[in-house]
């Protein structure tokens, strides 16, 4: 297998930096398929830039979907308890036909979300991921994806403070942001549409499902649950489609640095998602999209 897998330029070292990188960005709204694209180029990971842009059939989207597969089960372990409840919910519509709690209606959001994302994803993975899976353009959509986060977070930020306060008992209150139970159908369908930008590389696709909980009025923290939560189960639907790819023969020599990736992978993002949830009950997409222009436009001129 080590043989095999160095003549793709994968070893045991590079599958550990990929899937904690993976674990990171993935949750972090700055691309995780545009940093795996950047970094090897990057490192000087000659044969493995060349492998990861080759347009033929390989065992590359299959590693690249094993890195997701591991982030999305980090996403389920740290969110079981509500993964428990989402799918006892749905059943549960299922058994009366009709939607009656929170957690139900919260179940079928993300179901309806799922969808449009699962169809571009069919349609569109392939010459998307031909067309934007170099070093060279990544980069470009990396600093695109920064200005849209920044964009849509100072959008946010002007809306709520123009937004009127409520009064209780003649005390001025803060405009409070919408529950995310109360997204209309048709707007987890629109997040969901908005979550297929991430098949381009250097675009996140949490990062335009935080933007698009934003710009319906989600405050940051509820934003960047519906993206996590959406995030699980297109991954992990995902993970076996692509498994087949994985155990033929184009994983030959790649099937053991994908689940070493993987794991890796889960174990960051379990870290990562449990600074996240606190993180962004304060915080904003700033940082994030700064980082994305600055390091999208150094690639580029490294590229260059």
């Amino acid at each position: 297998m080590l043989v095999l897998g160095l003549t793709h330029g994968f070893n045991a070292f590079r599958a550990i930096v990929l899937g904690a990188l993976q674990g990171v960005s993935e949750l972090f709204p700055i691309s995780s398929l545009g940093h795996t694209v950047l970094f090897p180029k990057l490192f000087g990971w000659n044969q493995l830039v060349a492998y990861q842009s080759s347009s033929g059939e390989n065992a590359w989207l299959a590693f690249i979907v094993m890195l997701h597969v591991g982030s999305a089960l980090g996403l389920l372990i740290y969110f079981w308890r509500d993964w428990v409840a989402i799918v006892a919910a749905f059943f549960s519509t299922l058994a009366k036909r009709r939607i009656e709690t929170r957690t139900e209606r919260m179940a079928w959001l993300i179901i309806v979300a799922s969808i449009p994302t699962g169809i571009f994803g069919l349609v569109l993975e392939h010459p998307v991921r031909v067309a934007t899976g170099k070093p060279e353009i990544a980069a470009i959509f990396l600093v695109v994806n920064g200005i849209i986060l920044f964009v849509v977070q100072r959008l946010a930020v002007r809306a709520a403070d123009r937004a009127p306060a409520a009064t209780a008992g003649g005390v001025l209150l803060e405009a409070r942001a919408r529950p995310l139970e109360s997204l209309q159908y048709r707007e987890a369908a629109m997040l969901g549409v908005v979550q297929s930008a991430g098949l381009v590389a250097g675009i996140s696709r949490d990062g335009m499902v935080m933007a698009g909980g934003l710009a319906r009025r989600l405050d940051n923290a509820g934003a960047a649950r519906m993206s996590f939560l959406m995030a699980t189960p297109i991954i992990l639907a995902a993970g076996l489609f692509k498994l087949p790819d994985l155990l033929g023969h184009n994983g030959d020599g790649v099937r053991g640095y994908a689940a070493l990736a993987c794991v890796v992978s889960a174990v960051v993002a379990v870290f990562t998602v449990h600074f996240l949830t606190r993180y962004f009950k304060r915080g904003n997409l700033i940082p994030f999209a700064a980082y994305c222009v600055v390091f999208g436009g150094a690639m580029v001129a490294y590229n260059a």
